[in-house]
């Protein structure tokens, strides 16, 4: 991510603000995880609300209707005779489809200063659901006492166009021009021409007529009798991609209907799973919708969008990963990312955008400040690793699915990528891939942990550049032995060998370059001087999940990654607690990420070591069951687990994020050692294992080639069985015990 939180407290020494902002920090004026907030996404549209359903503006307030980057509405807010209803219940359907809030009437006091209607008479539904950049809403009011009441009903709304990179914490010197509102019966037009010369609109309207409507207020007066209901209807569109005309309560209707076939068409492309463990099926079941809600349709097919707030947009790095976890339950998601990324892939160098010819995308973004060019990421190839995950991704692929005729054409691609790693990502040739930003606009640190301070020596000076880091190193080998198989299945011997033993090369060179045996791991990377970052840190888990560490070394590493000052209980630290910039409250120094810990437990079922897989799987499960809508979010503190407690939250993480949702996925996978080998038309387990909470689990409709298999899995003594369930055939199922 670009990101880091608290611009003040992280500022280095003799550093200004200024400065820090070209570093794209998010401050942390107001809590995430204290706000809880519900989320609602569809396309290049999102929408964060309070648990009311209302949208409160205000400095640091990420509430409010987005399109593009651009906040479209930035207050919404509902009150009932001037007073703000009482929350009574607020929850989001199972597939993420539809946010309910529930609310009543507080005591309505007359003249005389008594009680003239007591609370929890007049009862208050919102419905609200997202859909091709509109939000639709029905709020139905019914009246449960036994006389007939009048309410007055007011919607306050406002949209300030904001840029994203503002609401994240951005300073700017210059904006464009509000436009006057356009009023009318049942409709409001709100608008902004920003100093991109681009016109942004919010065109609100409302049915029936309000009594009373301006540029920032509808105004209903209802009267109901004992036990009648009454239905208002907003639809709010971005940039005025209006749909017919047709009467509010039909088109909410038609576009609600829209919202549920996209959801089930989602579904229904990939394969399920249950367990014996309710609990674990609510976790999975949630994560499998928020991926579905993450991605968005492109032309090449779905592509998980990064996360809600700060991240919703294509990035390469947390697609590709997300793609990784999610590729043995729905490879369609894998193919739409490999799609968008061939063509959005790099040409040519532009310092601007930290472009060079055949490097893979890093950010994508549409805002006004991305168009002008005040943040460099309209189109930025600042990131390190997506160009090595991106041929990793296309190994990964061809295995799961056989699509010989997709990847070849992206051959092409496949092929500018891999002389990027040669002729661009190897900067002094010495047989390692680094990274250096070529303008001071650029992000300072381009792997996945892109914070100013998240690479450092032993003594806790921050190491200078060109930098090659431990897991871009193993990425590099996941690329070439991907690159072996590809043309291999393109019928070129000679050169499937030729990357086959590059990648053989750089195991010998990386062990003696990195691995240190005084702390008993990888180190963190190499600076620029060649000087080694002795730091225990999560990076040199990735080493395993691709195969780059030797067979000698995977004991110590796994014993330092899941020592206390590592494995804190709930799940391994980016940083251990004995190292010199650890902090358990900080962005990459010591909190936990679920994504980081998805590729390290793979990495250790890779080299055989199941039992502490399964200890990272429970960790971050029992985690997820302390979360709101059990969903794991970005990251969480890395504090030590707490008996009886849950995990201490990280303020301003994204939730939902794509690559955590994907997290329980690939880690299910890994403690079963599932491959789906498409060539072979065979699932395959290897010493497949249970975690203690599941005692069995069943994978229902799992696309393998032009097949679909369904295999139960039950714990009989010590071992775990597999048998096939249906009559389907095409599918063979393999296990290795």
């Amino acid at each position: 991510m670009s990101s880091m939180p608290q611009v003040e407290p992280g500022l280095e020494p003799g550093q200004n603000l200024s400065q820090a902002q070209t570093q794209f920090f998010i401050p942390a004026t107001a809590s995430l995880h204290e706000r809880r907030p519900r989320t609602l996404k569809h396309g290049d549209s999102f929408a964060v609300f309070d648990h009311s359903g209302d949208a409160i503006a205000g400095i640091g307030s990420p509430e409010g209707l987005y399109y593009r980057d651009t906040r479209h509405l930035s207050h919404l807010y509902l009150t009932i005779n001037g007073m703000r209803p009482m929350l009574l219940s607020s929850a989001l359907r199972d597939d993420n489809t539809l946010l309910t809030c529930d609310l009543t009437n507080p005591d309505f006091y007359g003249e005389d200063g008594r009680v003239a209607i007591e609370h929890d008479l007049l009862h208050m539904r919102r419905t609200r659901f997202l859909h091709e950049a509109a939000i639709y809403e029905r709020i139905t009011l019914r009246n449960f006492d036994s006389v007939a009441r009048r309410a007055t009903i007011s919607l306050a709304f406002a949209a300030d166009f904001a840029d994203l990179f503002e609401i994240r914490g951005m300073t700017r010197l210059r904006k464009g021009e509000m436009l006057p509102a356009e009023v009318g019966a049942d409709a409001v037009r709100l608008g902004y021409r920003g100093r991109d010369e681009l016109l942004r609109q919010t065109h609100l309207r409302f049915d029936p007529k309000p009594d009373h409507l301006t540029e920032s207020e509808a105004r209903f007066e209802i009267d109901l009798r004992p036990g009648e209901r009454c239905t208002l209807f907003l639809r709010a569109t971005c940039d005025d991609a209006e749909a017919a005309d047709a009467p509010l309560p039909k088109e909410f209707l038609r576009a609600l209907r829209g919202k549920m076939q996209d959801a089930r068409a989602a579904r229904s492309r990939g394969g399920t799973l249950r367990s014996s463990n309710s609990l674990f099926n609510e976790v999975t079941q949630r994560s499998v919708a928020d991926i579905d809600m993450l991605s968005t349709q492109t032309e090449y097919g779905p592509y998980p969008y990064a996360g809600i707030p700060w991240f919703s947009t294509i990035f390469g790095r947390d697609a590709i990963i997300t793609a990784l976890e999610t590729l043995w339950l729905d490879p369609a998601i894998g193919r739409g990312v490999l799609g968008y990324l061939a063509a959005h892939q790099a040409t040519a160098f532009d310092a601007a955008s930290d472009a060079e010819p055949g490097k893979i995308l890093h950010e994508v973004r549409h805002g006004e400040m991305a168009e002008l060019g005040e943040v460099p990421f309209r189109h930025y190839y600042g990131s390190i690793d997506s160009t090595p995950l991106f041929l990793m991704l296309a190994g990964a692929y061809l295995e799961r699915t056989g699509d010989k005729d997709f990847l070849a054409s992206l051959r092409p691609n496949i092929q500018a990528a891999l002389d990027w790693i040669d002729q661009h990502g190897d900067r002094d040739g010495d047989g390692f891939v680094e990274y250096g930003r070529f303008t001071d606009q650029g992000l300072v640190n381009q792997g996945w942990k892109d914070s100013h301070d998240s690479v450092f020596h032993a003594d806790g000076s921050i190491a200078k550049g060109p930098i090659a880091l431990a897991e871009v190193q193993a990425y590099v080998y996941g690329a070439w032995t991907s690159a072996a198989a590809l043309f291999a299945a393109w019928g070129d011997g000679t050169r499937a060998a030729d990357y086959a033993a590059r990648a053989e090369q750089l195991r010998e060179r990386f062990d003696a370059a990195f691995f240190d045996t005084q702390i008993g791991t990888y180190v963190l990377a190499l600076d620029g001087e060649k000087k080694p970052c002795r730091v225990r840190s999560s990076n040199a888990g990735h080493v395993l999940f691709t195969g780059l560490a030797l067979e000698a070394r995977a004991e110590s590493v796994v014993r330092t990654l899941m020592a206390p000052a590592s494995f804190s209980g709930w799940g391994i630290r980016t940083i251990a607690s004995t190292e010199a910039r650890y902090n358990p409250m900080s962005y990459h120094n010591g909190s936990i990420w679920p994504h980081d810990n998805a590729l390290i437990a793979a990495g250790f079922s890779r080299y055989g070591y199941r039992r502490e897989a399964k200890q990272v799987f429970e960790g971050l499960v029992s985690a997820a069951t302390y979360v709101d809508l059990l969903r794991l979010p970005e990251l969480f503190c890395g504090f030590p687990r707490r008996r009886a407690q849950g995990p201490t939250f990280y303020p301003v993480a994204c939730s939902p994020q794509a690559w955590s949702a994907g997290a329980p996925l690939m880690l299910i996978q890994s403690f079963l050692g599932l491959r789906l080998d498409a060539a072979e038309g065979v699932a395959r387990l290897d010493n497949p294992t249970l975690p203690d909470l599941i005692d069995d689990l069943m994978l229902d409709n799992i696309p393998v080639g032009d097949g679909r298999v369904s295999i139960a899995l039950e714990r009989m003594a010590e071992k775990v069985v597999a048998r096939r369930i249906g009559e389907q055939r095409k599918v063979g199922i393999s296990v290795t015990y």
